[in-house]
């Protein structure tokens, strides 16, 4: 079922940038926010980073089960949490079409990390979470989705911005 939202919250961020240019897409809207392009790639690395971990948990960790936790508040734009440092995106210039192959990239590598895992395993093992605490692995796949569409929010905020 999350692969479904994951889709669907994916294909509303592309179209909310369709038809605009890459110069659009890479300005920042002021100094101190992230431009189009810059949220974009946040979710990039942030869906390549849990995929990794969550890859890496399966192999070799020894985590403990975690309760189920409260990630549909991660929606909520009313808790700042500041992006973890191998989070923060790049600040240069990149082609959407570039990007866009750069998430597909990542969705595919979570897609397929879901696809070949046990969910034993994956309900069985947890990876800690900033404001959440131990989250199931389970978790971290809808957790995509919830955590691209509070950036939605951020992005579309930004379009309108820069387009005054």
């Amino acid at each position: 079922m999350f692969k479904e939202e994951n889709e669907a919250i994916r294909k509303r961020i592309f179209e909310s940038v369709e038809g605009l240019s890459d110069e659009q897409l890479n300005t920042k809207p002021a100094q101190d926010k992230w431009s189009a392009m810059q949220i974009l790639d946040h979710l990039h690395k942030m869906e390549t980073v849990i995929a990794r971990n969550i890859s890496k948990e399966l192999k070799e960790g020894n985590s403990k089960k975690a309760v189920k936790k409260p990630i549909q508040l991660t929606v909520s734009r009313t808790l700042k949490v500041e992006a973890p440092s191998f989070t923060v995106p790049m600040d240069e210039f990149v082609p959407l079409e570039e990007m866009k192959a750069k998430l597909a990239a990542s969705r595919k590598q979570l897609n397929d990390l879901y696809d070949q895992a046990s969910p034993e395993a994956l309900a069985e093992k947890s990876l800690p979470h900033p404001v959440f605490g131990k989250v199931p692995l389970t978790q971290w796949f809808p957790f995509i989705g919830l955590h691209e569409k509070r950036h939605h929010k951020q992005l579309k905020e930004t379009l309108s911005q820069i387009n005054g």
